[in-house]
């Protein structure tokens, strides 16, 4: 029996400046979010920098907004992630 394969979700783009904070709020590093679904985001950061399986997303520098993400894909400096509770 073939597994379904699930649409994806439909992706908006954003190019818009994003922060990824991790180490509990101690590493904050700036990204930009190049598009954005309801289940999760790609996201480009500067420099190539070593990010772990999973973070926080944010649109302002305050970390208490955004979201819990895990990362999918990494390509570079260019990184796949879905939003996780």
């Amino acid at each position: 029996m073939d597994a379904e394969i699930k649409p994806r979700d439909p992706r908006k783009s954003l190019r818009q400046p994003g922060w990824i904070t991790f180490e509990g709020g101690f590493a904050t590093r700036p990204c930009i979010v190049e598009d954005l679904s309801a289940t999760g985001a790609k996201i480009t950061t500067e420099e190539l920098i070593v990010l772990p399986a999973s973070f926080r997303l944010a649109f302002a520098r305050d970390a208490r907004t955004g979201r819990n993400c895990a990362v999918v894909w990494r390509r570079g400096q260019t990184v796949g992630v879905k939003f996780v509770r």
